[in-house]
């Protein structure tokens, strides 16, 4: 919604409400941006001054307040406070953030049938509550729809008024607009739930065309067309165009009832957005996204590969390695070694070229092959030594046979003789 700044007539304070900007004006008053001492923001509509002295404006005014009293729900502003006996009168309801259906059509283009069939879902159920309250809109138009992020809003509830009432305030004039008026308003008939059906489908038709069903021109051209001529549909989507072509029958009994409607368009709203209605939705290719282009061999062909210096020695210079020639590179079977493969223990990536051993290596195994064959062979020994004289016992003539070819020694008597 588009806020002008204040102007040198326009108050500052009304009630217990700060004015901070000019919302809009209408042919009641003007409505302005103001708070409270709390910091809630409303949208406050003051009578001018010129027509807080008309009986016929205040009783309007207090039938709007009276309309925004009675009505429950989340489709209209929730009423915060008003004065119908104030030298000017004035009512505050909650402030609606968003533009208007005009506004977003006029700055964006027509809607989609999905966008068109959702509002007029939401704008629909709000009806319902509207009419619940006995209270008929009457002026039901694409300026008096705000957008919030929460869903569409009705506001303007000016030329309210209860169900089966008159719509002349004076012979021959027809209260409200051109356009989105139904046959019976013009007509001066009694009001009924399905005055604002008409007033519905000319609006979503404007939301899909970005124009009134009944065209362009004067009010009393317009009049007329509603009357007597049938509206053009033109551009207005196919899932569409036969509900709210019934929505702008002449005769009010020929419309849908302000709950089918709702109930019509959340299908519609969901068919459409699931691009399910009647046609198979073809789901574009996915596409890949683009790799970064690969590096050329001639790069990979430009590294070096000489390996790095051992530990203690200082870095030599860097050569370039000489430019081969461009393209793909063949692979290189490696060279297996001669010897077989690799001994147990050997760790990967070490190089297959022959090793010559270490002599000082040698020599400390070959003394302790020796040292070990020696402690051997004694273990044998002194094993064969301690099994003989066990041997010589147990046989005693061998032992006696032994002892007579023993000589004797010399000087000492035969212990025998």
């Amino acid at each position: 919604m588009t806020m002008m700044r204040l102007r040198r007539e326009d108050p500052r304070v009304v009630g217990s409400f700060r004015l901070h900007r000019r919302l809009g004006a209408g042919g009641m008053g003007v409505v302005y941006l103001g708070s409270d001492k709390r910091g809630q923001r409303v949208a406050l509509k003051v009578i001018r001054p010129d027509l807080a002295e008309d009986e016929e404006f205040r009783s309007r005014f207090a039938r709007e307040v009276s309309a925004a009293r009675r009505i429950r729900g989340g489709c209209t502003a929730r009423l915060v406070a008003a004065d119908l006996e104030a030298e000017r009168p004035w009512f505050a309801t909650q402030y609606v953030p968003g533009p208007s259906l005009h506004d977003k059509v006029t700055e964006e283009g027509p809607l989609s049938a999905a966008q068109t069939a959702s509002i007029g879902a939401a704008l629909a159920e709000g009806l319902l509550a509207v009419h619940d309250a006995g209270v008929v809109h009457r002026d039901l138009k694409p300026s008096n729809i705000l957008l919030s992020p929460k869903g569409p809003r009705i506001i303007d509830f000016g030329i309210a008024w209860a169900t089966g009432a008159s719509t002349l305030t004076h012979v021959g004039t027809a209260v409200g607009s051109p356009g989105f008026l139904a046959p019976e308003q013009v007509r001066g008939a009694a009001v009924t739930p399905a005055t604002d059906v008409f007033s519905l489908g000319a609006t979503l038709s404007y939301a899909c065309t970005a124009d009134s069903p009944f065209g362009q021109g004067s009010s009393e051209i317009m009049l007329y067309r509603v009357v007597h001529e049938e509206p053009q549909l033109t551009g207005v989507p196919d899932a569409l165009a036969p509900l709210i072509l019934a929505c702008l029958a002449k005769d009010p009994e020929e419309r849908p009832s302000t709950l089918q409607l709702s109930l019509r368009l959340k299908e519609i709203a969901a068919r459409e957005a699931h691009g399910t209605d009647g046609a198979v939705r073809r789901v574009p290719p996915r596409r890949e996204p683009e790799r970064p282009p690969s590096r050329r061999p001639a790069e990979y062909a430009q590294q070096s590969t000489e390996p790095r210096p051992a530990a203690g020695t200082a870095p030599t210079a860097r050569q370039p390695a000489p430019p081969r020639p461009a393209g793909p590179k063949r692979p290189v079977a490696r060279k297996r070694s001669a010897r077989g493969p690799a001994r147990p223990g050997t760790r990967p990536g070490q190089g297959t070229g022959v090793r010559r051993p270490d002599p000082r290596l040698l020599r400390q195994r070959l003394i302790v092959f020796v040292v070990v064959t020696l402690l051997v062979a004694l273990g044998i020994a002194a094993a064969q030594g301690c099994d003989g004289p066990k041997k010589s016992e147990g046989t005693p003539r061998a032992c006696a046979a032994a002892a007579a070819a023993a000589p004797q020694p010399c000087g000492r008597p035969d212990a025998t003789a």
